[in-house]
């Protein structure tokens, strides 16, 4: 499975920015998600998404971001609104094609994981 992210930039505080995160793989994949990276800081789940379209958030941007796929183009999307300058980060795409059970454990798998290269994220006026 290749991963292939797109959407980053420079935008202001209260702005919106969509990523975007297009898979190339032959099978069908159910988990995908976005993660992100601030410097100095560890990589943290954002939002999940599984091909049932069931999703979760991090509490941080609960409100404020949306999480959505599209299985016939293996396409997920994370729109971003009301962005703040702790929201600047590299956001990655994630794929997880056997992962079954209560998005809740998605960040626990185990199982095979992909990764896309990360978009950059800034968040300043």
């Amino acid at each position: 499975v290749q991963l292939q992210a797109s959407g980053g930039g420079l935008v202001q505080p209260g702005g919106s920015l969509r990523l975007s995160c297009a898979a190339s793989s032959s099978g069908f994949i159910n988990g995908m998600a976005w993660y992100r990276q601030a410097p100095g800081k560890q990589r943290e789940l954002v939002a999940v998404i599984s091909s049932a379209g069931s999703t979760r958030y991090a509490d941080s941007v609960k409100g404020r971001f949306t999480i959505s796929r599209d299985n016939g183009k293996n396409t997920i999307y994370l729109q971003m609104d009301s962005l703040k300058p702790e929201d600047t980060a590299v956001y990655y795409c994630n794929a997880r094609p056997r992962f079954r059970g209560h998005l809740g454990g998605y960040d626990d798998y185990e199982g095979p994981d992909y990764w896309g290269q990360g978009t950059q994220v800034t968040v300043s006026s």
